[in-house]
């Protein structure tokens, strides 16, 4: 499976949690009363990825043999508070490979969760933006919360093993009460390991971060690629910094005007939309597809099989077993990609055999969790993040009363999608908003790209985004085509356009299709 296990960085959904070891500056260094957009930035070898980040190797060479180099910014703890304590925010980048000449500047990439380390990130994707390095330095950032950068810690290990077994849509009083008593007990452990940082882990003090990232870089502008949720983050710093807009690039957008309950009714559909084209696609092939002998029976087997786990689990990855949600995670993971589909075949057969290996690794790759067990911190990172930024908690009741309407928007993810949303109720800090304010009048074009076939951030967002930013400066550019994301499908219309405006400032003509 070691294609699979490589896929795992591009996991950039919500994931898990830990380790004590990494809490170095979380929140106590002295600022000293110093500028912070005056401060050098010591850049070196990358080291092994922390804990937090999910463990592994240095980064691999560049493409060309070139090293990757890593370095620590010193930023606020409390941006209403600049003078205060700081925290250090790890930074990665790759030198430009061009003449110096045409050196643009330093692209800096957000590649989504919230949760996601751009440290770890941003080597796993370095040949699909080989490109961009000839004119610009690429840089991304544990945002803070997340990795190295001051991380936000929960749970254990062996805890956080028995939060994912959790049944995590019940079907009785008794399963409600285990559910509701797991998510509080999460809950208090962020609040207990992490109080300091939870008031200060929103997307606008990441935006302000970026803001201090692009000073200290040296840059006039920010030139930036935000992907997933970082085209949320881009829109902030769009918002609070209209006019140090450079050339930027939104893909895989996230609807702004939507609030939580909205957005995971939106995901159950996307992720039904997904299934149903993952369905249709095995069927269509030449040879006989293996899960189903129509796109029908291939959901039909799917529901039957999670309905049977949900009673009686089967071996997953000893000596865990595949439940019902772990089932259901692994699906939603593989279906962030088209790459993944292959596996989720797989997986699917192997199931219906009784083992459930491949499922539950695609669950834990979904997780964070390692081979070794050991899990990073990306889901208390999206817990934290999250549940700062949305003002709305729902509790249980009024989830029960809204299962009717995500059964309607996806029999097989609904009550999944619905039950999700109980995950800040009675969060430590409350929520700064509805949704993220991301009008940027008078900021630079900012192309807007949106996918189709985008399960995790459907279609539609990439609309609301345009709308929201407003007259003159979202430029929609729309790709048919399956996945979340369009650069990374290396579609030659997509990468083109985007390619053209971070290049050499070339805006495509608003509405552009590829196909």
């Amino acid at each position: 499976m070691p294609a699979l296990l490589r896929l795992r960085a591009a996991a950039l959904t919500a994931t898990a949690v830990l380790l004590s070891t990494v809490l170095a500056g979380c929140g106590d260094d002295e600022a000293e009363d110093e500028d912070l957009t005056q401060q050098e930035l010591s850049w070196e070898d990358c080291p092994t990825p922390s804990d937090a980040q999910g463990g592994g190797a240095a980064p691999s060479p560049l493409p060309d043999g070139g090293e990757w180099q890593c370095a620590t910014m010193k930023a606020p703890l409390d941006w209403d508070d600049p003078k205060g304590d700081t925290i250090g925010l790890a930074l990665i980048r790759a030198r430009s490979s061009g003449d110096g000449s045409a050196r643009i500047g330093s692209l800096i990439f957000n590649f989504g969760g919230p949760g996601g380390s751009g440290v770890t990130s941003l080597p796993s994707f370095a040949e699909d933006f080989e490109a961009l390095r000839t004119r610009y330095d690429l840089v991304s950032f544990d945002p803070r919360g997340v990795g190295r950068s001051a991380p936000v810690i929960c749970q254990n290990d062996q805890q956080l093993d028995a939060y994912f077994q959790q049944d995590g849509t019940p079907d009785d009083a008794a399963e409600r009460t285990e559910l509701l008593d797991s998510t509080e007990g999460f809950n208090e452990a962020c609040e207990q390991n992490s109080k300091k940082m939870l008031p200060h882990v929103r997307t606008t003090d990441a935006a302000r971060d970026l803001d201090l990232m692009r000073q200290v870089l040296g840059d006039d502008k920010l030139h930036y690629f935000g992907i997933s949720y970082g085209t949320e983050l881009g829109g902030v710093y769009a918002h609070l910094f209209p006019k140090k807009v450079g050339r930027a690039v939104f893909d895989a957008v996230v609807d702004p005007a939507k609030n939580g309950e909205q957005g995971s009714l939106a995901q159950a559909k996307g992720f039904q939309l997904a299934l149903d084209n993952f369905a249709e696609d095995c069927v269509s092939k030449t040879e006989e597809c293996p899960i189903g002998d129509s796109a029908q029976d291939v959901k039909g087997r799917i529901a039957t099989l999670l309905k049977d786990l949900d009673r009686r689990p089967i071996p997953g990855v000893f000596p865990r077993e595949l439940t019902q949600t772990a089932a259901t995670n692994g699906i939603v993971q593989a279906l962030y990609s088209q790459d993944f589909w292959e596996y989720l075949t797989q997986g699917l057969q192997q199931a219906y055999d009784g083992d459930g290996t491949i499922l539950m690794l695609l669950s834990d790759l979904a997780n964070g969790r390692s081979e070794n067990g050991e899990y990073d911190n990306s889901t208390a990172a999206h817990k934290a993040i999250s549940c700062a930024d949305a003002k709305p908690r729902y509790d249980a009741a009024y989830v029960e009363r809204k299962l009717p309407e995500f059964r309607a928007a996806s029999a097989l993810f609904g009550d999944a999608m619905a039950w999700g949303m109980i995950g800040c109720t009675d969060w430590a800090v409350a929520g700064a908003a509805d949704h993220p304010d991301v009008s940027a009048p008078g900021a630079a074009p900012i192309l807007v790209v949106g996918n189709t076939g985008d399960p995790a951030t459907p279609y539609e967002g990439a609309r609301k985004m345009v709308e929201a930013l407003g007259k003159g400066v979202g430029v929609e550019l729309t790709y048919r085509g399956q996945g979340h994301g369009a650069y990374s499908s290396k579609d030659k219309c997509v990468q083109g356009a985007v390619n053209g405006y971070l290049l050499d400032g070339k805006v495509p003509r608003a509405g552009t299709v590829c196909t």
